[in-house]
């Protein structure tokens, strides 16, 4: 398989576009934990104290989600070479889209411990297909042979459905500008498909978009 031309990021920008990939995922719900505080600190008792409540739990959970999301699909969990269990990617991923509360996501396939980059895959072609629906709808993840000659397929239903421009180019090695916090997901989804070995593809028809990365023949 030739080298994609956009994958030239050294790895010291790599870690650092990725940081800034988790930091703006947090930083929402964290400023709204700090706004339910000082909604605490101004009102008296009575109605108030109760949205403020609900703002923090809220979005205390939603932070907690997406830095469990972000632990398991950008960062090491475990030593290098080490394995994960599917079955923490599928709780990852159906907790990360039942904190925002707009997209079913359903999985199908065998449960299994198989090599961490191929699981991260998995995880940043979920995030890929889940930004294909920024109105929601559902997301089914199926698994084949995981352990193997592996194929994850996502299929995506919703309104106003989209691959993601930047997703797009990255694959077909044709993005004309410096890769940033805003497209270094896109980019490590590819990087990741490279380096396992195996071969994104998408096909789009009227009534959803199939995502598909298959292990290519040796």
């Amino acid at each position: 398989m030739a080298k994609n031309p956009n994958l030239t990021l050294e790895g010291p920008d790599l870690a650092a576009l990725l940081c800034s990939r988790v930091c703006h995922d947090v930083i929402s719900p964290v400023g709204a934990i700090n706004n339910g505080l000082e909604l605490l600190d101004e009102g008296g008792p009575g109605a108030s104290d109760a949205d403020a409540l609900d703002l923090i739990r809220t979005s205390a959970l939603n932070a907690a989600v997406r830095l469990k999301f972000a632990r398991l699909a950008f960062g090491a969990s475990g030593s290098v070479g080490a394995s994960i269990d599917t079955g923490e990617a599928e709780k990852a991923a159906k907790d990360y889209a039942a904190a925002e509360k707009k997209t079913e996501v359903t999985w199908s396939g065998p449960r299994a411990i198989v090599a961490k980059n191929r699981v991260k895959l998995l995880l940043n072609l979920f995030l890929v297909a889940y930004g294909g629906i920024p109105r929601g709808g559902s997301v089914d993840v199926m698994l084949e042979n995981p352990e193997h000659h592996a194929k994850f397929t996502i299929t995506i239903k919703g309104r106003m459905m989209r691959v993601p421009a930047k997703f797009v180019e990255i694959c077909s090695g044709t993005l004309d500008e410096s890769i940033d916090a805003h497209t270094i997901q896109p980019y490590y989804t590819v990087l990741l498909a490279d380096e396992c070995g195996m071969e994104l593809r998408y096909v789009v028809s009227e009534d959803k978009i199939v995502f598909t990365a298959e292990t290519t023949a040796a």
